[in-house]
């Protein structure tokens, strides 16, 4: 631009997101592991009380800590690798909120139960789908955001398998829950249908 050089980057940090030159979610991803990390290690002297309930530190950490890791997860075109990632951090904060670790053998359903967490992927499956909804009944003419543009049309096409598209994620997320082209009008069913219950 005019003198100044502007150097080409592969990725950059914009409103708290890390924005790839392929498309990719790599980086956001693990950028949202490392701030709930951070978030953790901030409220971690409540998180891991002996003298707190279970039950109030999962309440505690569904609204302070998961919350940093979901930022923007609904426009994500996740693949099995990414929800094993925010998975695996997701089991072992919990694990330590609870006092135990892996050598203990507790099953990870079990550790979810006592603190009354739901698991990351349906969360985000949750997420996904209200979004989506959203995104059916507006309008024709609204506008739409960029995140959205590229989730929807997805990148230019390279060699290999085609990128994974959050249009195909939503068909599976619906097929999965059985719900229908026409319920998210219903705001009511759609909400739910998609819930998650704690």
């Amino acid at each position: 631009m005019d003198s100044w050089v502007i150097s080409r980057r592969g990725c950059f940090k914009y409103l708290g997101s890390i924005i790839q030159g392929d498309g990719e979610i790599d980086g956001d991803v693990t950028h949202r592991i490392g701030a709930r990390w951070m978030k953790w290690r901030l409220v971690s002297g409540v998180l891991c009380d002996k003298k707190v309930p279970p039950k109030f530190k999962g309440k505690f950490y569904r609204m302070v800590v998961r919350p940093m890791m979901l930022y923007r997860a609904e426009c994500w075109p996740v693949k099995i690798a990414h929800a094993q990632k925010m998975k695996v951090a997701d089991i072992r904060m919990l694990r330590w909120m609870c006092g135990h670790t892996r050598l203990d053998m507790i099953r990870n359903e079990v550790i979810c139960d006592k603190v009354g967490v739901a698991p990351t992927e349906d969360k985000m499956q949750e997420a996904r789908l209200r979004w989506s909804g959203h995104m059916r009944r507006r309008s024709t003419d609204a506008p739409v955001r960029r995140c959205e543009r590229l989730t929807l049309e997805g990148l230019c096409r390279g060699r290999g398998r085609p990128k994974k598209r959050w249009g195909e994620l939503i068909r599976q997320d619906m097929a999965q829950l059985q719900l229908t082209e026409d319920m998210p009008f219903d705001r009511k069913i759609w909400r739910s249908r998609i819930r998650v219950v704690e």
